[in-house]
């Protein structure tokens, strides 16, 4: 489990112009986490029907 790869989506961050990523929750039912720079919370739900993006724009 040590060697396991933690999920990720990479985000831009419109509010202060950068790029970080956000990791799945322990429940594995969303990718959470916070700009890197004014620490602005973001939470994107996993479930049926989603994409395969791996990188997304928070507004």
């Amino acid at each position: 489990m040590e060697n396991e790869k933690k999920k990720f989506l990479g985000i831009y961050f419109e509010c202060c112009n950068v790029y970080g990523r956000i990791y799945e929750n322990k429940d594995k039912t969303a990718y959470v986490g916070r700009c890197p720079k004014c620490l602005r919370s973001i939470k994107v739900k996993i479930g049926e029907g989603g994409t395969n993006s791996r990188f997304f724009k928070a507004c």
